[in-house]
């Protein structure tokens, strides 16, 4: 495609009428195979625009993902287009064991269970779970609850990642390896994170959210560290 992977339009996000915004006036754009961090502190507002982004929430101005508004009447047609992790992993893992929860995706495209098992696998290999590929989900750590839901957003290549907090739970070798594993995708990428070391290994673009709005937004991951350490 030639337009952005994912856009943002002037987006305002409020959840109670009477309440200040929780995203106001958000305009950016990201390019196709761009990796992009979402930084900020809580309460910022990161995990809301890319539940905006996703059709999670409801939203003024305009989201498109690979050209399509995002809008009730495209929410099937957006989501076949996204891989997207919750910052809890337990809000999207549906099924009692961990391949089958992984593999789901693949399946309700249409392929064949035997290869989506296979493919589920080597998702799961290459993000360090592979061994609890057959194990009941309850019986796993959160960070490993963590990788598993992040298997299930990558196993059908999509073309755009929206994550959110993808390190969290994770070890260092962990971190790096998830780094390294993001860093071979084509996908674009939003990533919701607090870890600016994670992110600087990754993102080439800072986009900064401060109280609902874009604080900065740049190659430089200094000048967020420089707001983060500068008192309010």
């Amino acid at each position: 495609m030639t337009g952005p992977a994912l856009s943002f339009d002037r987006v305002a996000v409020r959840y109670e009428a009477h309440a200040a915004p929780t995203l106001e006036e958000v305009s950016l754009s990201i390019a196709p195979h761009e990796r992009v961090a979402l930084v900020g502190l809580n309460g910022s507002g990161k995990t809301t625009l890319l539940m905006a982004a996703a059709g999670l929430v409801p939203y003024k101005g305009q989201i498109r993902v690979l050209g399509t508004v995002v809008s009730r009447q495209t929410l099937q047609e957006v989501r076949r287009s996204m891989g997207f992790l919750f910052n809890v992993p337990e809000d999207q893992l549906l099924f009692p064991k961990v391949l089958d929860d992984v593999a789901f995706g693949l399946v309700r495209k249409g392929t064949p269970p035997q290869e989506a098992g296979r493919k589920a696998r080597g998702v799961l290999d290459a993000l360090g779970v592979g061994a609890q590929a057959d194990a009941p989900l309850h019986h796993l750590s959160h960070g490993q609850k963590q990788r598993v839901a992040l298997a299930g957003a990558l196993v059908t290549e999509p073309p755009l990642l929206l994550l959110d907090e993808p390190t969290a739970a994770l070890d260092p070798p962990g971190k790096r390896g998830l780094a390294r594993l993001l860093a071979s995708l084509d996908a674009a990428m939003l990533v919701a994170t607090h870890d600016l070391e994670f992110a600087e290994s990754l993102c080439s673009r800072f986009v900064m959210v401060e109280q609902g709005k874009v604080a900065y937004d740049g190659p430089n991951a200094a000048r967020v560290s420089e707001r983060w350490e500068t008192p309010a």
